[in-house]
Parts: C-alpha cells; sequence; structure tokens
C-alpha cells in the first residue's frame, strides 16, 4: 500500500532507485514484510522553494529539517525507514525510544514523533512531513508497544524497576519523585493533555508531561493499564 502520487519517468526511475536502497536497508534489520509507504505530500515549485528556505532557517536554527520531495516513511513489520534527502534511517520497533513532541517546522510549530534509530541516532518524523500523519503516528505508537510490552512485563516480573522518565513503574508500584502508588490503589491511569494521570479513589495525581520528556509513553500507558487491572482481577 502506498500514499497516491503520480510521478513523471525521471521521478519513477529515482523512486525505484530509491526503493531499492531502502529495502536492502531494511532486508540489514531484518524488518520483514514492507506494510505501507507514506509520501512526503507534492507541492507547487514555489511553494517548495518557500518551504526548503524555512528548513534552512530551522537548520541554523538548531530545528532541523523538513522533509524534501521525493521522501518516503515505511512501515514494515518489525521496524520503519525514513529516507530523506538521499539518507536512509532504520528504526526497530523492539529496540527504539519514542518521544512525543512539538517541534519546528516551516509551517510553524507541529507535532512529531522523535525515535531512536538502529545506530542510535535521532529522527524526527513531522506531522506533515508525510501523508496521513495521523496513520502512521498511531501505527507506529502500536507497533512499539506490542514489540516492547511483552519484554517489559518479564522484567518486571523479575523484579526489575523500569523507568519513564520521571515515571517508574515496578511489579507492585507506579511512582514519581517521592511519590508512589500500589497498583491496587489505581482505579485509571489517562494520557490527558500530554500528561500522566493516575485516577485513585480520591482524586487524580499529575505525574510527569510529554513536554518533559516521558519516553515510550504509550508503553508505559499499556503496562500501567495491564498491571492495575491485574490486581482488580484478583480483588
Amino acid at each position: 500500500m502506498t500514499d497516491g502520487i503520480h510521478r513523471d519517468r525521471d521521478g519513477g526511475r529515482a523512486d525505484e532507485l530509491l526503493l531499492a536502497r531502502v529495502s536492502e536497508a531494511a532486508g540489514r534489520a531484518r524488518l520483514g514484510r514492507r506494510r505501507v509507504t507514506h509520501r512526503a505530500p507534492l507541492a507547487e515549485p514555489g511553494v517548495w522553494r518557500a518551504a526548503v528556505e524555512g528548513a534552512r532557517r530551522l537548520v541554523r536554527a538548531g530545528g532541523g529539517s523538513a522533509a524534501s520531495a521525493g521522501a518516503r516513511l515505511d512501515l514494515y513489520e518489525h521496524g520503519l525507514t525514513a529516507a530523506v534527502d538521499g539518507r536512509i534511517q532504520v528504526v526497530r520497533y523492539d529496540t527504539t525510544v519514542v518521544h512525543r513532541r512539538r517541534v519546528l517546522s516551516p509551517q510553524g510549530l507541529v507535532r512529531a514523533h522523535v525515535l531512536v534509530d538502529v545506530d542510535g541516532e535521532r529522527i524526527v518524523l513531522r506531522h506533515g512531513d508525510f501523508g496521513r500523519p495521523e496513520a502512521w503516528g498511531s501505527e507506529i505508537q502500536r507497533a512499539v508497544t506490542d514489540a516492547q510490552v511483552p519484554r517489559a512485563l518479564a522484567a518486571l516480573a523479575e523484579g526489575a524497576r523500569l523507568v519513564f522518565g520521571p515515571v517508574w513503574i515496578t511489579r507492585e508500584e507506579i511512582g514519581s519523585r517521592a511519590s508512589s502508588l500500589r497498583w491496587d490503589e489505581v482505579q485509571r491511569i489517562e494520557i490527558l493533555n500530554g500528561s500522566v494521570a493516575v485516577r485513585t479513589a480520591e482524586r487524580w495525581q499529575v505525574w510527569g508531561t510529554v513536554a518533559a520528556g516521558i519516553p515510550n509513553l504509550c508503553v508505559l500507558h499499556a503496562l500501567a493499564e495491564r498491571l492495575a487491572a491485574a490486581e482488580r482481577d484478583e480483588d
């Protein structure tokens, strides 16, 4: 599956060469079968010139660059590749770290997923850099959760303490700084306006925000829901 975009003969040839490089990189990382491709949206030449100039200003300001024409985001069974300006970065869902941010782009502040690739380098996927951002954003979070939760549950069962920025969890408790709650005290876990909110019988408690740097928030949320539900089922 791919976002529908018509290209001329030269563009088609360039696409074929890029696809070959993407497929080779994905094969080396054992990403499995390609599921979907999202491309950078097309724009009129004048619009692209303005976007490129805006991206250059962002680079000088430390804000990074936006995806250029021809860029592509490929989602696979076990990870993804992002090809921008001839560079291909590879992410595996089972090892990456995901942050949700608001970052600068030529269009201003936009939502983004910031991941760590297989080489330990940061990769910024801005909403707007590729088509259907709600679809690929949700899919990345789901895939990272599915890949990492089983291993995290196994670590917790062995007594590990897992840290997600300002929030930590064990098999018995969830906490932040000097506060902690047993799982049987937790009624609900929600992500409200980018914050981790924990509901007890008495009140809501807000522990940490996305802006404060909670890594793998999707994994934390899934683990917390399962651990709290398991305690409720045992009562």
